[in-house]
């Protein structure tokens, strides 16, 4: 009998558990991972940029544990040799159109209490990053680059130094509420728990509903594709460069990150995926996809956007495209500069009129915690994500437990 077991061995569940051990060593924790490794997914696939916070609403759930969550991490990552750089990036205006909009940002930032942020002009903006085209730019020198998949392992490891244990190879197949006990089926077994927290990212929705969770949300699968900078021109960029977000959809745009174990990734784009974990150019799945094809918030959400999702199309078949969008940051950069780089997937959760929920989000029922929304900047507020799951299980969870 455990007394937590956690669905899934990215940051935010191997964070939930580590934080777990720490609150409770006495307990005994599973991680339940169906692949056969830590970070296979999410975690693993994204570009490994440690965000400020300063783009989130004031008072999320975002911005609160961004900043939280960021200060945990340099510090684990520096105590537990994790790579890890606080390298500093720069929000780009290319356009004196756009200065209105960054100023929004930077008193964003001040309302968040990012530290260190600042206006700064062209020359300023050429001495960080002399080959980048803008008018003006917010210099935040808290933001950074680390090796999530590495944290990830150093997490597993101090787990398994305690009562904790991760088990791979593990996919959940059912879920069932006993009364004194959750009964997991996973891997061809069954596994006897107090409490569950699911931590599944893409197949969040899907854990949660076999364990009789009938949320709203439906997990919608969104692609980022990458290029590389071949060695030659890597000169270009010398930390992290990001242009203004656009405010309608939920990513950053394409943007240039310098990486913790090297290298320097171009993107990503953001285009719908036929397979929630189809990370090939033309991966589908005809089960999956008529999934989110029958959910009426995925309709929704395409009317609105339909024109910017042929543009992300259009940078994704188009090497051309993908290079344009990449110029009006650094106009140097040429097609031959480029090389394909491993695509991520991104879980976004969609809610039933089309609105794209933005913040995290959780349903609590009886023994079981799902955590059903953990968007950018999850990976960054990892550890701060674990303390909140921490806090629900004491608010709604009776554990200890005597017997």
């Amino acid at each position: 009998m455990y007394d937590f077991t956690i669905v899934g061995a990215g940051i935010v569940g191997l964070s939930t558990a580590y934080k777990l051990s720490l609150k409770y060593p006495e307990a005994k924790i599973l991680v339940l991972e169906k692949e056969d490794r830590v970070a296979a997914h999410q975690t693993g696939k994204n570009s490994g940029v440690i965000h400020s916070g300063i783009y989130y609403k004031p008072g999320s759930y975002k911005a609160r544990n961004c900043v939280d969550g960021r200060h945990q991490l340099v510090d684990f990552c520096k105590e537990h040799n994790v790579a890890i750089d606080v390298c500093g990036k720069v929000i780009v205006a290319t356009d004196e159109s756009e200065i209105p909009k960054l100023q929004e940002i930077f008193e964003r930032g001040l309302q968040n209490e990012i530290e260190g942020i600042e206006m700064i002009d062209t020359d300023r903006l050429k001495e960080l990053e002399p080959h980048v085209n803008g008018v003006a730019a917010i210099h935040v020198p808290c933001a950074g680059i680390v090796d999530y998949a590495g944290m990830c392992k150093v997490l597993m490891k101090l787990l398994e130094e305690g009562n904790g244990r991760v088990q791979f190879n593990s996919a959940v197949s059912n879920i069932s509420d006993k009364g004194d006990e959750i009964v997991i089926e996973a891997g061809g077994k069954n596994i006897h728990s107090r409490f569950l927290v699911n931590c599944a990212g893409l197949y969040s929705d899907h854990v949660a509903r076999s364990g009789g969770v009938h949320s709203p949300v439906k997990i919608v699968p969104f692609k980022g594709e990458y290029y590389e900078l071949k060695p030659e021109a890597e000169y270009l960029v010398n930390d992290l460069i990001y242009p203004l977000p656009n405010p309608e959809f939920p990513f950053l745009g394409v943007h240039f990150t310098r990486m913790a174990l090297g290298g320097i990734e171009c993107g990503p784009n953001a285009v719908f995926a036929f397979k929630r974990e189809g990370y090939k150019k033309l991966s589908f799945n005809l089960k999956e996809t008529t999934e989110t094809f029958n959910f009426p918030g995925f309709w929704k959400m395409a009317r609105q956007h339909w024109r910017m999702g042929l543009d992300e199309y259009k940078r994704s078949f188009s090497k051309k495209a993908f290079v344009k969008g990449l110029q009006k940051l650094i106009p140097e950069v040429r097609e031959e500069h480029l090389q394909v780089s491993p695509s991520g997937i991104r879980a976004m959760a969609l809610q039933p009129n089309g609105e794209i929920l933005d913040d995290f989000y959780f349903e609590v029922v009886d023994r079981q915690i799902h955590v059903l929304n953990a968007p950018s900047p999850a990976a960054t507020a990892g550890l701060a994500i674990g303390d909140e799951i921490v806090k629900k299980v004491e608010d709604n969870f009776n554990f200890p437990q005597t017997d």
